[in-house]
């Protein structure tokens, strides 16, 4: 199946760099392309991509504005892409705010030709995109600025948890993969993506992304700290 892109970016040469080396993949195909975010959201409604690659500082709409409206669609638009943010900062507050509004992850506009393709991919295919690197630092400055969080409403939540699943989420706060998540707590792979899964459905979080904003805001998981 072939997976559709849009590329939404104020730099022209930027969108013709990535538009060239995604077109040169069997299975991605770059339906459009758009110079802000108002114009990107209306791309997007017009050629239903599966992958929307959505720059953070932009003109007329900026990337987290138009993310916003692409995944909360008003009454009667059906089709909801997936949005990949681009940002050049490995640190910066839009791309927070994106991720708890929905976007499934980031890519630095520095990262390799190869990374930003394994991105599409594995966004397209539901997963979030967080590389642990960058989540590290990008969750925790956040988290550590914002207000202490509502901790009797999360624990309610994070109760519905058993503790092996618990301890799966505070890893993946931490910027684990699932294969360090593996070796860690000394299961198969798959038994920690059936984790991840169980976290997800009893928590009610689209994907990985939203499981670390929400290790962080619940308190289960406190900057430069360890799990509670």
């Amino acid at each position: 199946m072939t997976i559709r892109v849009i590329i939404v970016d104020d730099q022209a040469m930027v969108r013709a760099g990535f538009a060239a080396l995604l077109s040169a993949q069997a299975d991605i195909d770059v339906v459009g392309e758009a110079p802000d975010g108002r114009a990107g959201v209306e791309v997007a409604r017009s050629t239903h991509p599966d992958v929307v690659l959505m720059d953070v500082r932009m003109p007329e709409m900026d990337g987290l504005a138009a993310a916003r409206e692409i995944l909360s669609p008003p009454v009667g638009v059906a089709h909801v892409p997936k949005v990949l943010m681009l940002t050049t900062f490995d640190v910066d507050d839009y791309v927070y705010e994106a991720l708890r509004a929905g976007a499934s992850g980031f890519l630095l506009k520095d990262a390799p030709p190869a990374d930003l393709i394994a991105a599409v991919r594995v966004v397209a295919a539901g997963e979030a995109l967080l590389a642990p690197s960058v989540t590290r630092r990008l969750i925790a400055d956040f988290a550590a600025s914002r207000p202490a969080p509502r901790a009797d409403r999360a624990a309610l939540r994070l109760n519905g948890l058993t503790p092996r699943e618990t301890e799966v989420l505070e890893l993946i706060a931490r910027g684990l993969s699932n294969q360090e998540i593996a070796a860690r707590l000394v299961l198969a792979e798959q038994t920690v993506k059936t984790h991840i899964g169980r976290v997800l459905a009893k928590l009610d979080l689209r994907d990985r992304a939203q499981a670390v904003i929400f290790a962080y805001e619940s308190g289960l998981v406190t900057p430069g700290g360890a799990g509670r």
